[in-house]
Order: C-alpha cells, then sequence, then structure tokens
C-alpha cells in the first residue's frame, strides 16, 4: 500500500518545532529547500495500490538514511538520535517534538531493498537542491574527473581453512533446521582442527598447518556427500549452498571467480597496486566527480570489469542524474581502451602533451582531486566497509555515501553566511565599544 501522510495535526496544548528551532539552522534551511514531493513521486513507484498496512512517510525514511550517512551512523543509532535531536526530526518533516522511536532499525533494511534502483533519486534530489542554490554550477558539469576504487565487503580474509569451517558450520545448521538426521556434524574436531591450522601458521609450522587445513577439507567433503545421499530432493537454498560447497572443494589457487566468502556471493579479489594490502575484497566503484567544486555527479557499483568499459556508464549516469552530458572527462591511464566516440571528449592524464594549452593543462592537473574526494567517502561516510548485503547493498552504500558527501557540502554552503554574518556582528561591537572606550578616556 501507498505511504501514508505524516500525522501533523495542530495540537493546541503542544509548541510547533518552527517556534522552538532557530530556522536559519543548514539542517531548517536545506530541508525547506529539498522538493520533498518531487522525491516522494518517484519512489513510491515501488509500491502497490492493493489494500495492506499503509507504509511509512518516505520523507521520514529517506531523511533518515541522508542523516544515517552524513553523520556516519549505524541503522540504530541513526533512530535513537532523531529521537534525541529535534532539527533531525524537522528534517524529517515532524512538526511537533517526537518522544518515541519513528520505526523499528530494521525496516531500513526492508525499505532499501524494497526501493532498490530508486535510491539514485536521492542523489539526484541533492545535486538538483546543489543546482537551484546556485552553490553548483551548470558549467562546471562540462568538467569532470572520473576514477575508480575498490568498495570493500565486511568479510574475514578469505583462507582456505576459514572457508572450508565456515561452509561446514552453515551445512550443519541448515541441515538440522531440516530435520537431516547427518552421520557426524564434525563440531569438536572440526572447531579444533582450525585453531590448530591458525596456531600452527602463526608460528610458520606449515606443514602441520597444511596438515589441519586439508583435515577442514576432507570433514566439509565428508558432510556434503552425507546431505546429498539423505535429502535427494532438496530446496532452493539448501541446493544453492550444496553447489557452492562443491565448488569451493575443487577450487585451486589460479582458478578464476573464485568463492571468498560463504554468506557473501558477489565478492571479487581485486589487486590495485598497493604495498599495504595487496589484495582487497569486495566490488569495484566509479566515482565522477565535478573537476572545479569538486561535487559528486555519479557513484556506481559494479562487479570487477576493466576501468575503461566503466566510463560510458559514468558518464551515461551523469547525463540521467543532472540532464547535462559532460564535454571534457579527464581520467588516469587505467582508462586506455575506453572506446567512446561521442560528445565527451576524454583526456588520459599520464604525461601531458607538450602542444596542451594552458587552460588544458590547469584541467588535466585537476584529475587528482578526485583522489582526497575517494578518501573522504570511505573515511566519513561509510563506503570504506560495506555492511549492506548482496549487490543490492553494494549499490545502495554507494549511491548513499555519494549524497551525504554532497549533503555535507551543501549544509557547509548554508552555514557559512550565518557564520560570517554572526562574526561580523561581533566585529562591529567589538569596534563600537572600543570606540566608546577611547572617547571616555579623550574626553
Amino acid at each position: 500500500m501507498k505511504p501514508k501522510t505524516p500525522d501533523n495535526h495542530p495540537d493546541l496544548f503542544r509548541s510547533q518545532l518552527s517556534q522552538m528551532l532557530n530556522l536559519s539552522h543548514p539542517l531548517c534551511r536545506l530541508a525547506d529547500q529539498i522538493n520533498w514531493s518531487r522525491l516522494e513521486e518517484k519512489i513510491e513507484v515501488v509500491y502497490s495500490d492493493g489494500c495492506g498496512h499503509p507504509a511509512l512517510p518516505t520523507r521520514l525514511l529517506a531523511g533518515l538514511h541522508y542523516l544515517k550517512y552524513t553523520f556516519n551512523e549505524s541503522d540504530e543509532s541513526v533512530v535513537e538520535r532523531w529521537v534525541e535531536n529535534p532539527y533531525w526530526q524537522y528534517f524529517c518533516g515532524y512538526e511537533q517534538l517526537q518522544h518515541k522511536l519513528p520505526l523499528h532499525p530494521t525496516t531500513l533494511v526492508k525499505w532499501r531493498n524494497r526501493v532498490g534502483d530508486k535510491l539514485d533519486s536521492l542523489l539526484e534530489e541533492i545535486l538538483n537542491v546543489a543546482i537551484e542554490t546556485k552553490a553548483l554550477k551548470r558549467h562546471a558539469l562540462k568538467h569532470v574527473n572520473v576514477d575508480t576504487t575498490v568498495h570493500e565487503k565486511a568479510i574475514a580474509f578469505p583462507t582456505d581453512a576459514r572457508l572450508y569451517h565456515k561452509m561446514r558450520i552453515t551445512l550443519v545448521r541448515e541441515a538440522h533446521k531440516r530435520n537431516i538426521n547427518l552421520r557426524q556434524s564434525f563440531k569438536k574436531v572440526g572447531k579444533k582442527a582450525f585453531i590448530m591450522q591458525g596456531r600452527y601458521a602463526s608460528a610458520k609450522q606449515m606443514k602441520r598447518a597444511n596438515k589441519q587445513t586439508r583435515k577442514l577439507k576432507t570433514y566439509l567433503g565428508r558432510l556434503t556427500r552425507d546431505i546429498k545421499r539423505k535429502a535427494p530432493k532438496m530446496d532452493d537454498d539448501l541446493k544453492q549452498l550444496i553447489e557452492r560447497s562443491t565448488a569451493l572443494l575443487k577450487q585451486k589457487r589460479h582458478d578464476k571467480n573464485k568463492i571468498y566468502s560463504v554468506h557473501e556471493h558477489a565478492v571479487h579479489c581485486i589487486a590495485k597496486g598497493k604495498i599495504h594490502k595487496r589484495y582487497e575484497f569486495g566490488s569495484k566503484a566509479s566515482i565522477v566527480t565535478t573537476s572545479k567544486d569538486n561535487w559528486v555527479v555519479s557513484a556506481q557499483s559494479l562487479d570487477n570489469p576493466y576501468d575503461g568499459h566503466t566510463l560510458e556508464g559514468a558518464l551515461n549516469h551523469v547525463t540521467q542524474l543532472t540532464g547535462i552530458t559532460p564535454e571534457h572527462a579527464y581520467c588516469d591511464m587505467g582508462y586506455r581502451g575506453h572506446g567512446i566516440k561521442e560528445k565527451t571528449k576524454v583526456h588520459l592524464v599520464g604525461k601531458i602533451p607538450k602542444r596542451a594549452t594552458k587552460a588544458l593543462r590547469k584541467w588535466m592537473k585537476r584529475r587528482a582531486a578526485v583522489e582526497p574526494i575517494i578518501g573522504h567517502l570511505k573515511s566519513d561516510y561509510r563506503l570504506n566497509r560495506n555492511h549492506l548485503k548482496g549487490k543490492s547493498g553494494d549499490r545502495a552504500n554507494t549511491v548513499l555515501a555519494a549524497a551525504a558527501y554532497n549533503m555535507a557540502k551543501l549544509l557547509a554552503w548554508f552555514y557559512w553566511p550565518e557564520y560570517f554574518s554572526a562574526l561580523f556582528s561581533d566585529f562591529k561591537f567589538v569596534m563600537r565599544s572600543s570606540t566608546e572606550n577611547t572617547g571616555r578616556l579623550m574626553g
């Protein structure tokens, strides 16, 4: 059923938030600038018109996601802080102070899964506000910087011993749920072998460590074959788990499309040439920013394609969100062989050509500005380690991190005029006081 409207009937015995708060606060000003009805129209298409319990207001759920990623909160903590902060309540569309939790934190998970691709609307709306308030100039969208980064998944480092151990535990749990009488669960001996493998590996006794790893592989193989014998007609979930267990037992060191996590299917091993971290496990994120003002105008989550093959989709995403096609795109040498022959001219910044004009040299040197933006997205806006499940979780985390980065820039844009006006008023007061004191001394 379609979302219900917030219950904002006036209460004669309670004060309105608009009478209690400072409406020049950046959050209040941003809340008034966002076109919430336009955002609701784009998102509410995922709801059905049938009967049932009405959904929660879209502004509340979208506002909580804006606040969660902007202030780096979890699903639980953002709901708890929402009750304590009246400015957050005003931002989410409430007119009177609330004293109860607006929803259960798991509702945010269900809403993200339901909305899916429509989460791009949250990034699009923030960009629209930036353009309408002239914080982001339209001509700044003509020059963009493009780069990719690794979007790490929240998984443990995938050693063979750990994968065998975790897969065996998962199979035992699922078999017990379906009342499958196992010959042996290998609970005690499997745990002991996993502990000893870690101890031997830590002591650099690799022959003993490899022996324990072979034991863990043997336990997993016996358990997998036992389930196959006793459950010839398996449901889809168990069948998929058995197939992953069989593939895990067969995979070798140099195979492609290996399994790196038991509970996460869309995890890739990506080598980025870092000395301190040779391999990162997750997906690839494509980030596009404006060269001049450092606004994030596109953020996409991808599997692990070649960088040059992601460029066309990234530029199309910029056009989709802003309605403007970039004229110049500045990339590193990883984008060689992009194959783009359209309106956008691609500049590969490896070595600046001698015949480049002064203006072109300036823009090409600005390509490196995308690197610290990616650093801020990871350190401040939850892009560093993704705790959301599946490919949909990768996509949601990437888009919402970009929206939060732009929202923080908008809050700063609304804050500085107030700061300078207050600073100027204090300066005038100090000058007036010093003038009066000087007059008294002279008199």
